[in-house]
């Protein structure tokens, strides 16, 4: 192929489209690949963002053909895809779709899926590329990654790549953890496991670096000379739906303090990487969760808690032991707050302090930088009775954008001053929708970019941090508190201990 001249390699804003490849997804029928990543793969393919030369591999127990799984897929796509529907990108997507039924320990299954993707390079010129999406419990990972060994799917040669895709959880402690990246690494080149993390996929994750980097407004201040302290809260309003065998094994520290905010708060205390280039950014990150420190007084500092019965927008919500599934006398936590201290020149003394829970009042992810008050305050303390400190929140969902909050002077015959706060809303600034975290992420496994992917040292260095908290847990009771409140008390009294109070939401 003859390259564009005009074109320049390293110019992003051009649409970078995968080399022939095709995509397999083992555990096709479960709840992610139905409602994220078959509608995620269509809407690549709307966007012209899927190369020409594409197939889509299922695997799974369902006793079907192609035409059920293509039935499926389209049904999925079409309920949950975030682009208009278009009728003849399906049907041309449906025509490189394969299904390959049996359980993940049948021989036979793996050879026929083996097959199916030799087959699909002659007639539909993938040319050998795959990769492969892991949208299953962990602990069938060992099973489906010697399966692929056995066949030969995993190796990748001069004239192919092979890839494979790795849903969190990564382990549940820091020994099974090397254990899975032993296991991953043993039947894969480390270049070609990609660790999904969805959160990394938002866009406004990724604007957190260019706020920083991109402008010089924000970085003087951006170090515990002028910040207090940085809140990263994670609320999610609902409970546990279906998940309950899945919760009750992982807990809220687990299932989130140790992927998605440890990752936030990494990208928030980083250096600038000396490029925008994945090995960089992961070097800059990897710095900051080794300089993580804990507090050494963990009952005060470390607080977990489950929800019991509430109300919440206006229904009752039962309580975490009252949900199906659930053993009534669990001691699995709901909800995780935790100070931590991030051991660098540039925040030496600023707690983190994060937070994440179930059946909260609402549904939040947002990055807090709590700014320092004025040293010399020239007015009547009357004048600023009203006045909080500055911030800067980075809202990563549901309306992604920034606030800036300020103290201002209120129209009138006296000086009073109020906080005010100005508002940048990515769905007001842009004409174009930002895409889902999966759209993203599948395009960048496809392309072979890892810069939104966590390597084996991120995730080990996760479980350094949260390892010790699991074990000063273990054996408590959670503090219970009330669905549809913003945790328990205890976690109130945490920042009361330091004369500082949670940002509300």
């Amino acid at each position: 192929m003859i390259p564009n001249p005009l074109r320049d390699p390293r110019d992003r804003r051009l649409p970078r489209v995968p080399e022939p490849c095709a995509l397999v997804v083992f555990g096709i029928t479960g709840d992610l690949a139905r409602k994220k990543l078959l509608p995620a793969v269509y809407d690549l393919a709307n966007r012209g963002l899927l190369p020409t030369n594409f197939a889509l591999l299922g695997f799974a127990r369902r006793d079907w053909g192609d035409t059920e799984f293509a039935d499926l897929a389209r049904e999925s796509a079409r309920t949950h895809a975030r682009t208009p529907w278009r009728e003849e990108v399906w049907e041309r997507l449906a025509g490189s779709v394969r299904f390959v039924q049996g359980s993940f320990d049948d021989d036979d299954a793996f050879d026929q899926l083996a097959g199916a993707l030799s087959e699909l390079e002659g007639s539909h010129g993938i040319g050998g590329n795959a990769a492969f999406y892991l949208s299953i419990p962990p602990a069938m990972f060992p099973t489906v990654l010697k399966q692929m060994q056995r066949t030969g799917m995993a190796d990748s040669t001069p004239d192919r790549w092979r890839r494979v895709v790795v849903e969190k959880p990564f382990g549940t402690d820091l020994p099974s953890s090397r254990k899975l990246n032993e296991l991953v690494d043993s039947v894969f080149s480390a270049d070609d496991v990609f660790r999904i993390d969805h959160y990394l996929g938002k866009e406004t994750v990724q604007n957190l670096m260019a706020l920083r980097f991109a402008n010089t407004l924000f970085e003087p201040v951006w170090n515990g000379h002028h910040v207090d302290s940085v809140q990263i809260t994670m609320a999610e309003d609902v409970g546990i739906g279906g998940r309950a065998g899945f919760y009750e094994e992982t807990g809220a520290a687990r299932d989130v303090l140790q992927n998605h905010l440890l990752q936030l708060l990494a990208l928030t205390a980083m250096e600038e990487p000396v490029e925008f280039s994945a090995e960089q950014i992961r070097i800059e990150k990897l710095k900051v969760l080794r300089a993580i420190s804990l507090p050494d007084d963990l009952q005060t500092f470390a607080v977990r808690g489950q929800y019991e019965q509430g109300w919440l927008a206006g229904e009752r919500a039962n309580g975490y032991r009252q949900e199906e599934g659930v053993d009534p006398a669990s001691t699995t936590e709901t909800y995780a707050a935790v100070r931590l201290g991030v051991e660098t020149r540039r925040w030496a003394g600023v707690p983190f302090y994060l937070r994440t829970g179930k059946r909260l009042p609402r549904r939040v992810t947002e990055i807090a930088l709590v700014f320092k008050r004025a040293p010399h305050l020239p007015f009547a303390d009357t004048d600023t009775e009203e006045l909080g400190n500055n911030q800067l929140v980075v809202r990563v969902q549901p309306d992604e954008g920034v606030t800036l909050k300020f103290g201002s002077k209120v129209p009138g015959s006296v000086m009073e001053v109020r906080d005010v706060s100005m508002d940048f809303l990515y769905g007001e600034q842009f004409t174009e929708t930002s895409p889902e975290a999966y759209e993203r992420l599948l395009l960048d496994v496809l392309l072979g970019d890892a810069t939104l992917f966590p390597r084996n040292a991120e995730v080990e260095a996760s479980w350094a941090v949260i390892d010790p908290l699991e074990e000063f847990w273990a054996g408590t009771e959670p503090a219970p508190y009330r669905a549809g409140e913003w945790g328990p008390r205890a976690a109130d009294e945490m920042l009361a201990a330091e004369n500082r109070q949670w940002r509300r939401p």
